[in-house]
């Protein structure tokens, strides 16, 4: 149940951090009309991203250390394997961070 009001809570951080985006006023420089909408679920879509792989990296990080702690033995081959999944995390919000920036733009 804490789990749940604490992801409740995290969600509804997010989603009250992107009404000011929703709120932004469209600016059209030329090229075409602004989508102030698109924008916003952007935003709000790189923050549920960004906050799902801080979830993902975090597992990643405490079944390591497990791992590492039943096998000392294998403690380098754990390492090697958990850096390697913590740099492909990351690249996906990497990743969802171009998609916001070409949409915002």
């Amino acid at each position: 149940m804490n789990k749940l009001r604490n992801v409740f809570f995290a969600v509804l951080t997010m989603a009250l951090m992107a009404v000011s985006a929703f709120a932004a006023e469209t600016a059209t420089t030329g090229g075409g009309e602004g989508n102030s909408i698109g924008t916003g679920l952007g935003i709000l879509g790189f923050g549920v991203a960004a906050g799902l792989a801080a979830i993902g990296q975090g597992l990643v990080g405490s079944k390591g250390a497990e791992g590492a702690a039943r096998n000392p033995g294998a403690a380098g081959t754990v390492q090697t394997l958990m850096i390697i999944a913590l740099a492909l995390i990351e690249s996906l919000v990497l990743f969802a961070l171009v998609i916001v920036l070409l949409k915002v733009k």
